[in-house]
């Protein structure tokens, strides 16, 4: 059960972790990643970091599940950065919700579309709704298509949607929406093609996919964090340093937010806001 919004979100958990203890459910995106990748080497401060769940709380070693933040992961990683400043989250907590994301397919033909989807192995597309479906497609004259698969357990299901997805992400333009009814999302696309639709995902998915590596395609899960830190300016020497024992670093950074705080250097909304300058 989500926090009501009335009450203050706690302050956010912040660490320095080993990338190496992440483990993503996704498949980063290469399209946000690639220049990502060159805005972080060139970048003097850290900004945004990722949001992750320990999977065992009570050991000081454990792994963490990335509930956000597998294309900054992936960087790092690729850059060959051991550590990386994140936020910690749990399943557990009431200011945590996990929602999942449509996709606003435009710039696509829906008969070039339609062919190439019936082309996947071990997929089958139908022309009405029905329960429990892979995913649905929405499309503006109102018709909706359901998808499902014949493959069984996670790795195969998850590979069918990868395929699903890759599609109209490398020959098709992509936004995401939190809308979930098409009424609600075509006016904002007159030139959708459709609007892909996935269905709701509990936790135990989640990690069940980082664990087993049997990653979901990028994009999909939606991690609502209430008290989210964003926008942070935190000096990426301090993260990325190599040499610095963790320890060190991570009481370096808790002093750097308390002086933040006694400042009067943060800022809290409990308000939903669309940001406009992405």
């Amino acid at each position: 059960m989500s926090a009501p919004l009335t009450l203050a979100a706690p302050t956010p958990d912040l660490r320095i972790i080993p990338v190496a203890r992440m483990l993503p459910h996704e498949e980063h995106d290469s399209q946000r990643s690639l220049p990502l990748m060159d805005s972080l080497r060139k970048a003097e401060y850290f900004l945004n970091p990722p949001i992750v769940a320990a999977i065992d709380p009570a050991d000081p070693d454990t792994d963490y599940v990335i509930l956000d933040g597998a294309n900054r992961h992936y960087c790092f990683s690729a850059l060959g950065w051991p550590d990386i400043l994140v936020q910690v989250a749990g399943y557990g907590s009431p200011w945590l919700h996990l929602d999942v994301w449509g996709h606003v397919i435009s710039g696509w033909q829906m008969a070039t579309f339609m062919m190439q989807l019936r082309g996947i192995e071990a997929l089958e597309v139908i022309d009405v709704p029905v329960d429990y479906p892979l995913a649905r497609l929405a499309v503006p004259d109102g018709r909706t298509f359901s998808f499902h698969t014949t493959a069984r357990g996670l790795h195969e299901r998850n590979a069918v949607l990868r395929e699903v997805v890759r599609l109209y992400q490398r020959q098709a333009n992509l936004n995401r929406t939190a809308q979930h009814d098409p009424a609600l999302v075509f006016p904002d696309y007159p030139d959708a093609t459709g609007l892909m639709l996935f269905p709701p995902y509990q936790p135990h998915d989640i990690i069940e996919a980082a664990v087993q590596r049997a990653f979901l395609p990028p994009g999909i899960s939606r991690h609502v964090i209430q008290g989210r830190a964003i926008r942070l300016n935190y000096p990426m020497a301090a993260v990325i340093e190599p040499g610095v024992p963790l320890a060190e670093k991570n009481v370096a950074l808790r002093q750097w937010t308390q002086r933040r705080f006694a400042n009067r250097q943060v800022r809290y909304y409990a308000e939903a806001t669309y940001q406009f300058d992405e």
